[in-house]
C-alpha cells in the first residue's frame, strides 16, 4: 500500500467565528456552506434515434443561505447581529449601490490548536431570521440563538 494515499491530516475544526465589520463572533455550529453551479440539461434524440441528455454549465453560480448557531448574547441591544438585523428591518436596503446594511465576512474555522483551517468568504449578505430556542424551567441548557443569513456569493479561498 503506497504510503501517499493521505498525505494530510483531516480538517477537524472545533471552533467557527463569524468574522464581520472587524468582530469575531464566536459560533457552536455552522451550515449551508455549499456551492453549487446552475446546471442546463438540453435533450436531443440523436443520430441512432436515442433520447439524449447533455448537461452544460448555466449562466448562475447558485448562492446558499448560512445557517449558524451561537450562544445567546446577555445584551441583544449592543450585540453586533442584533444590532444589523434591527437595521436592515427597520431600514431596509438604503444607498444607491446596494450596499446599505449589505456585508461582506467570513466564516473562519479553527481547530484545536487554533490555527485556521478553513475560511470561507460571503458576499452582500444580510441576517434575515434569528430564532431564539426554547427556554424551560426544566432546563440548565445555555439558550441558543439560529440565525439565517441571506448572501450572494461564498468562496472558499482556504
Amino acid at each position: 500500500m503506497p504510503n501517499d494515499l493521505i498525505s494530510t491530516d483531516p480538517i477537524v475544526a472545533r471552533n467557527f467565528f463569524l468574522e464581520i465589520d472587524g468582530e469575531n463572533i464566536v459560533l457552536s455550529g455552522v451550515s449551508g456552506l455549499d456551492m453549487e453551479l446552475d446546471v442546463v440539461t438540453i435533450q436531443q434524440t440523436g443520430k441512432d434515434g436515442k433520447a439524449q441528455n447533455i448537461k452544460t454549465l448555466g449562466q448562475v453560480t447558485k448562492a446558499p443561505d448560512i445557517s449558524i448557531t451561537r450562544m445567546a448574547p446577555m445584551d441583544a441591544a449592543n450585540d453586533p447581529i442584533w444590532k444589523w438585523f434591527k437595521a436592515v428591518r427597520d431600514s431596509g436596503f438604503t444607498g444607491h449601490k446596494r450596499d446599505g446594511n449589505r456585508k461582506n465576512g467570513s466564516i473562519v474555522l479553527f481547530d484545536t490548536t487554533l490555527t485556521e483551517v478553513g475560511r470561507f468568504n460571503f458576499f452582500n449578505g444580510w441576517p434575515s431570521k434569528i430564532g431564539t430556542d426554547a427556554v424551560s424551567t426544566e432546563s440548565n441548557d445555555a439558550v441558543k440563538e439560529s440565525i439565517t443569513l441571506v448572501i450572494e456569493r461564498l468562496d472558499r479561498i482556504k
